[in-house]
C-alpha cells in the first residue's frame, strides 16, 4: 500500500475499542454466571481469536454489529467451573494476550488442553507464564526447549503463591490472577513496576476479592462472577497513530473521540506532553469503571525528550510511534529500559530502526531501546513492517510527512487490532 505525503490533517473520528479490555470482556464473562454484554467491542482477528478459543469451551457467544464500527458482544458466561473440554486445539492466532490470559484459565481446569498460534506466537517466549503457573502447581509442558507454544496443559491442582515477576507485564499478572481463581488460597503478584490494571479493575466488578497495594495485588479463589454490562473505551494505542499523525502533520487539528486514559496505560500522552505536543482532554467521564476522554490534537513543534524507567510499561506498544514522532522532532530523544520490544510481534527495536534509517532518519539501536536524533527530513521507502501491526500503522504515519511518502509492505497486518486503519486515516487527509 502506497501512503502519499499530506498537507494537513483535519476532523474527527471514533476509534475501535480497546483491544485489552475486549479481550477481557470475554474471558471474564465466559467464567461468570449469567450475561456479559460488551458494547464497542473490538472486531479485530486478535478479539475474534479469542471468541473462537472459549466457543470451543463451550461458551455460547453472540456477535451484532450495531452500526458499522461498532460491534456488540453477549456472552453467555457458565460459571468459574461452566468450561468444557475442547475436542480440538486451541489456535490463539496470532494473540499473545489470548494465549498468555487463556493459559491462566485453562491452569484450574479438569480437563486437559493444547494450545497453539501462528508462526509469530510459536517464536515468542511462554516461559514468563510457565514458570508462576507451575510454582502454582501447574501441568504445563511447552515446545522448544519447553519455552514457546504449542502449550499443553493437564488437570492439576492449583495453590496460591507470592510471585515477583521479572518485568512489568499485565498479560503475566493477569496470567496468574486468573490462574489464582481456582488455587486454593490467596494468590499474590508483584511487579517491579505497575503495568495496565484492567484486569484488576474488571476483575472486581465482575465480584472477584481482590486487593491492590503499590505494584501488589492479592486475588481470592473461588468468587461468585456475575455477568456485567460492559462499554468498551476507544483503545489509546490505536488512538496513538492519529494523535502522533495530527501533532507532526502541518495545521493539522483532530478531534478523537471515546479515548481510554486508564493511567496505566496513558504513558503515551505524558511523552507527548514532554515533546511539547498541543493535546487538550475535553469531556473527561467513567465508562464501565475507566476513565475516558475525547482529545483535541492540534500540530506542533515538537522537541526531544527522554522515554524510560516506569512510564515505560505504560506505553510499550506505542514506542514504534513515538520513535515516528521523535524523528519529526527537534533535538534527540533516548528511549531505553525496552528491551521486551525485542519479543512483540516482532523485535520492534530491529524493525523500527531499520525501517526509520531507510526513509533517512538519524536513529541508533541499543540493547534496550534507541536513539533518535531528530529533525532530518525524511523520504519515501518500502517498509518491510515484519507482519507486525504495529510496525505498519506507526510507518503509515511516518510516511505522511516523508517526502514522496511510503510503500507499506503486508499492510493487511493492521487486522490483528485495527482493521479499518487505512480507511479511517485517509478520511483524515487534507
Amino acid at each position: 500500500m502506497f501512503i502519499k505525503q499530506a498537507a494537513s490533517l483535519k476532523g474527527e473520528l471514533s476509534i475501535p475499542g480497546d483491544k485489552s479490555i475486549s479481550h477481557r470482556s470475554v474471558m471474564f464473562g465466559a467464567i461468570s454466571n449469567g450475561l456479559t454484554e460488551a458494547a464497542n467491542f473490538l472486531n479485530s482477528a486478535d478479539c475474534l481469536s479469542t471468541i473462537s478459543c472459549f466457543r470451543k469451551l463451550g461458551i455460547e457467544i453472540d456477535m451484532k454489529e450495531i452500526k458499522p464500527g461498532r460491534t456488540t458482544v453477549k456472552i453467555h458466561g457458565k460459571g468459574l467451573h461452566g468450561l468444557r473440554q475442547p475436542s480440538s486445539v486451541l489456535d490463539v492466532g496470532n494473540s499473545g494476550t489470548t494465549a498468555r490470559l487463556l493459559s491462566g484459565i485453562l491452569a484450574g481446569q479438569p480437563f486437559s488442553t493444547t494450545l497453539t498460534g501462528d508462526a509469530s506466537i510459536q517464536k515468542r517466549p511462554m516461559g514468563r507464564i510457565i514458570e508462576p503457573l507451575r510454582e502454582m502447581g501447574a501441568d504445563i509442558k511447552g515446545a522448544g526447549g519447553g519455552g514457546y507454544a504449542p502449550l499443553t496443559i493437564q488437570k492439576s491442582a492449583l495453590h496460591g503463591i507470592h510471585y515477583h515477576t521479572k518485568t512489568a507485564s499485565a498479560q503475566v499478572k493477569s496470567c496468574i490472577l486468573l490462574a489464582g481463581l481456582y488455587a486454593d488460597s490467596a494468590t499474590r503478584v508483584t511487579e517491579p513496576a505497575l503495568s495496565r490494571n484492567h484486569t484488576e479493575l474488571m476483575l472486581g466488578s465482575f465480584g472477584a476479592q481482590l486487593e491492590a497495594e503499590d505494584k501488589t495485588v492479592t486475588i481470592q479463589p473461588g468468587p461468585d462472577l456475575t455477568g456485567q454490562k460492559i462499554e468498551v473505551p476507544g483503545d489509546i494505542s490505536s488512538a496513538a497513530y492519529f494523535i502522533a499523525a495530527a501533532l507532526i502533520t502541518p495545521n493539522s487539528e483532530l478531534l478523537i473521540q471515546n479515548v481510554g486514559i486508564n493511567p496505566t496505560r496513558d504513558g503515551i500522552l505524558r511523552a507527548a506532553y514532554a515533546m511539547n505536543a498541543d493535546i487538550a482532554k475535553l469531556n473527561v467521564h467513567e465508562a464501565s469503571g475507566e476513565p475516558v476522554c475525547d482529545l483535541l490534537v492540534r500540530s506542533s513543534s515538537l522537541t526531544g525528550t527522554a522515554i524510560n524507567g516506569s512510564l515505560i510499561p505504560t506505553l510499550i506498544d506505542e514506542i514504534p510511534v513515538l520513535a515516528v514522532m521523535a524523528a519529526y522532532a527537534n533535538g534527540t530523544t533516548v528511549i531505553s529500559d525496552a528491551a521486551e520490544l525485542k519479543v512483540k510481534e516482532s523485535n520492534r527495536i530491529d524493525t523500527v530502526v531499520s525501517n526509520l534509517k531507510a526513509m533517512g532518519a538519524d536513529i541508533t539501536a541499543t540493547d534496550d531501546g534507541m536513539v533518535i536524533h531528530g529533525g532530518k527530513p525524511l523520504h519515501h521507502a518500502v517498509i518491510d513492517p515484519h507482519m507486525d501491526h504495529r510496525i505498519a500503522m506507526s510507518f503509515a504515519v511516518a510516511a505522511l510527512c516523508a517526502q514522496g511518502g511510503a510503500e507499506i509492505r503486508d499492510e493487511q497486518c493492521v487486522t490483528i487490532s485495527y482493521p479499518d486503519f487505512y480507511k479511517d486515516l485517509t478520511g483524515c487527509v487534507q
